[in-house]
């Protein structure tokens, strides 16, 4: 935490929002906005608390870490921080990087709901009708009845459930890192997913992109899915093996919504786009309407147990601590 020394003689923190739009700060800094520009708003050793910016790449979010010689806390406005990790090494001892569990709950729940819906109502196909002028009604799969796993069952994974409760899914099946027990019902460990994914209609990835996730939905995976399975993916591309979904998408076997690939931006020309049976949308569970007012809260929140000296919320990793550094 800042002790009133270090804050006398570096006080700033760089905002992405501007500070004016932001009811509440606590006084003690001075704060600027940087929102990735080429210019830096003071120099980056006076910088004690660093709110990276949001969406503009890992390049530009580590830009100026290296001269943030006083900075105490590294706050995203991301639930993933892997973009960041690569800058623990040049963050001083003890400075604390910070992630923003529960800011993007509700908008990438509501994508993840709009994916499913839009994937089994075949809403693209009629999108494509409608352009071509075409009436082509149809029979196609509800929700209604279906057997959903969540793979990922953190902040995200249960806001997800929130919003499948009133369709009257056959259940809803819960897989986190670890085994526990919630007030809806047991979640299971990764170790159970080759077991449960035969029975799922819709497969959910809701999980940070770690060592271990990385790579998860490989050829194994996707072949223990059951024929016509429906594999949404709101996480993290690299989650999940391209080539090996590509070859259940061209068979027919399986379908997919994905809100994130492998590689991202996907590049024109990638067989990716015009697989059959996917529906793709430019990573765009968090920028929404609800994203602003959400991200002021948090940050006014955490400023304030700052300035107090109190411990943050959302610390992920502490500089120069073993398997940090």
């Amino acid at each position: 935490m800042a002790t009133a020394e270090q804050r006398t003689e570096a006080n700033d923190v760089w905002l992405p929002i501007p500070p004016g739009e932001i009811e509440g700060l606590p006084a003690g800094f001075r704060y600027l906005h940087w929102d990735a520009g080429p210019d830096f708003p003071a120099d980056p050793a006076r910088c004690v608390c660093y709110v990276v910016p949001y969406m503009k790449g890992t390049e530009a979010s580590l830009r100026p870490l290296s001269r943030m010689s006083r900075v105490r806390v590294v706050q995203t406005l991301t639930a993933g921080i892997e973009h960041m990790l690569p800058g623990l090494a040049q963050m001083p001892p003890g400075a604390q990087l910070c992630n923003a569990r529960g800011l993007h709950d509700a908008s990438t729940a509501e994508l993840a709901l709009t994916l499913i819906l839009a994937a089994l109502r075949d809403i693209p196909g009629f999108v494509r009708s409608q352009d071509a002028g075409e009436w082509r009604p149809g029979f196609r799969p509800a929700l209604a009845d279906k057997s959903i796993l969540i793979v990922g069952y953190g902040s995200i994974g249960s806001a997800i459930e929130d919003r499948l409760t009133p369709f009257e899914c056959a259940r809803v099946v819960r897989v986190a890192r670890t085994a526990r027990d919630t007030v809806r019902g047991p979640v299971h460990p990764l170790s159970d997913l080759s077991a449960l994914l035969p029975a799922a209609d819709v497969v959910v990835l809701a999980a940070p992109l770690t060592d271990g996730t990385r790579g998860l939905v490989g050829g194994d995976f996707l072949a223990r899915m059951k024929d016509g399975a429906l594999l949404v993916n709101i996480a993290r591309g690299p989650i999940v093996d391209t080539q090996a979904l590509l070859g259940e998408l061209e068979s027919g076997r399986l379908r997919a919504a994905l809100d994130v690939t492998d590689p991202e931006p996907l590049p024109a020309g990638h067989p990716l786009w015009h697989a059959p049976g996917v529906l793709i949308t430019p990573h765009v569970g968090g920028p929404s309407s609800a994203f602003l007012p959400r991200a002021k809260r948090l940050l006014r929140e955490q400023l304030t147990l700052f300035a107090a000296g109190e411990p943050l919320r959302n610390v992920v990793a502490t500089a120069g601590e073993s398997g940090c550094a």
